[in-house]
C-alpha cells in the first residue's frame, strides 16, 4: 500500500487539505487527533500529569493550553512529553497502517506537523507540503483563540522553516489562493497519486 505524508507549518491550511482528500475517498490518519484524544483519558494523562504540574481539569483530563503554556519556552520539557506521547501515537498510526492496507485502498494519508521535526518523512513514500504566503498564515494564525504574536513566534521557532519542507517536499499544494483553487490541486494531485500507486515502488 502507498503511504503519503501530509504537513505543514501553522496556519498553512493543512487540515483544510487533508479534508479535501477524505472527501474524495482518501482515508486519512490525523495526528493531532490522536494526541487529543490521549490527552482526555488513559495512560498518557496519568504520566503527563506525573510529571507536569496542574495540567488535569477538573475532570481528569489534559488541560492542553496549560501544558503548552509549560512546554513552548523549555525544550527539556518539550522533550520529556514527546517521549510519552510520541510512542503511543506511533502505535496508533501503525494500527491505521493495517487496517487500511486490509481494506485495499491505493493509497493513504497520514496528517502529521512535525512530520520533518520528527524525521517521520522516512516512513512515507512520498511527501505532500502545504504552503501558503507568509502574510497570509501569519493572518490565520492570530484570528486563533488564546494566540498572540509572541506564541506565534516561538511555535515557529520550534518548527522547520517552511522554505526547508518546501524543498524537501515531493509535492506543494499553494493555500494562498480560493478554497476552490486549493480543491483544483488536490483533485489534481489526488489524480497523479493514484497513477503512482499502480506502478511498483522501486520505479
Amino acid at each position: 500500500m502507498f503511504i503519503v505524508g501530509l504537513t505543514g507549518s501553522i496556519g498553512m491550511g493543512k487540515t483544510t487539505i487533508a479534508q479535501m482528500f477524505q472527501k474524495l475517498g482518501v482515508p486519512i490518519w490525523n495526528a493531532d487527533e490522536v494526541v487529543h484524544k490521549l490527552y482526555e483519558t488513559g495512560p498518557a494523562v496519568e504520566q503527563i500529569s506525573a510529571v507536569f504540574d496542574d495540567v488535569l481539569t477538573p475532570d481528569g483530563r489534559i488541560n492542553r493550553q496549560k501544558l503548552a503554556e509549560q512546554v513552548l519556552n523549555d525544550s527539556s520539557k518539550l522533550k520529556k512529553l514527546q517521549s510519552i506521547v510520541h510512542p503511543m501515537v506511533a502505535t496508533n498510526r501503525l494500527q491505521f497502517i493495517d487496517n487500511a492496507s486490509k481494506n485495499n485502498v491505493p493509497y493513504i494519508v497520514l496528517d502529521i506537523p512535525l512530520l520533518f521535526e520528527t524525521n517521520s518523512q522516512k516512513t512515507v513514500d512520498k511527501v505532500i507540503v502545504v504552503s501558503c504566503r507568509p502574510e497570509i498564515q501569519k493572518q490565520r494564525v492570530l484570528t486563533r483563540e488564546n494566540m498572540s504574536e509572541e506564541k506565534f513566534e516561538q511555535i515557529l521557532a520550534n518548527q522547520i522553516p517552511n522554505e526547508t519542507k518546501v524543498k524537501q517536499a515531493d509535492f506543494v499544494i499553494e493555500t494562498s489562493g480560493s478554497l476552490e483553487d486549493s480543491e483544483r490541486q488536490v483533485f489534481e494531485l489526488n489524480q497523479k497519486l493514484l497513477e503512482l500507486c499502480k506502478k511498483p515502488k522501486h520505479d
